[in-house]
């Protein structure tokens, strides 16, 4: 295929944004090399492909590179708009909403998630959980009007809002071995929905291991909560 030329993505195995363009690719069937960034040390081929946020993902397709992970699902979508389900939603409306409820999940949802990483107790870790829990909510009630009783939020297949959402979901399960708090117990669509998420072979031929993601929290933590380096005059 003519869009397959040269496909090639830039990533950290454990970034829920990386995943996001892993599952895409899949989806759609493309073929691609991947470049494995180190954690903590930026390669000169992301700093040149992404000099204005120089972080993963980036998905260089014929020499340019597409970043931020939710602008790179949609490119997919749109070169690959051929081959395999369609990702974003055909009606303008739907695809507002699933737009609109992706940003919801970066810019609301994983903050308060993040929180759980960061904490320097299991009393902070937990208290970050039950709001990143409650900060779930307005999810639970989209699923009911996104999926239309259908097993994703895209309905029968998987779709922009069950990427953007379900990357994190080995992250939610890491989280929930630290804290001891269950992620979906009050939230019935979304536990079903995790469980049709977390089970679809796409998913799993790319989801790392949730004990990793335990070990990987923990550099992440001490990165956040070592003190900064000394300053010289």
């Amino acid at each position: 295929m003519a869009a397959e030329r040269e496909v090639k993505l830039l990533g950290l195995w454990a970034s829920p944004f990386v995943i996001r363009a892993k599952i895409a690719l899949a989806l759609k069937g493309v073929e691609y090399e991947y470049f494995e960034e180190i954690f903590g040390n930026k390669s000169e081929l992301l700093l040149k492909s992404n000099p204005v946020y120089k972080k993963v993902p980036v998905l260089i397709h014929n020499g340019k590179p597409i970043c931020e992970s939710l602008i790179i699902v949609q490119y997919i979508d749109d070169v690959w708009s051929g081959v395999g389900p369609s990702i974003v939603p055909s009606d303008p409306f739907d695809a507002a909403l699933v737009r609109f409820w992706s940003h919801y999940v970066d810019d609301k949802w994983f903050p308060s998630y993040l929180e759980v990483v960061k904490g320097e107790t299991r009393e902070a870790k937990i208290d970050a959980a039950r709001e990143a829990i409650a900060r779930l909510e307005p999810l639970e009630e989209a699923f009911e009007k996104q999926s239309k009783g259908k097993h994703f939020f895209g309905g029968e297949t998987i779709g922009f809002l069950d990427i953007a959402l379900g990357s994190c979901l080995v992250w939610i399960k890491a989280a929930e071995k630290i804290t001891g708090l269950e992620f979906f117990d009050k939230l019935p669509n979304l536990s079903a929905w995790a469980e049709c998420f977390w089970a679809h072979d796409v998913v799993k031929a790319v989801m790392p291991e949730v004990d990793a993601i335990v070990d990987f929290a923990k550099k992440i933590q001490a990165k956040f909560n070592s003190p900064p380096p000394p300053t010289t005059n």
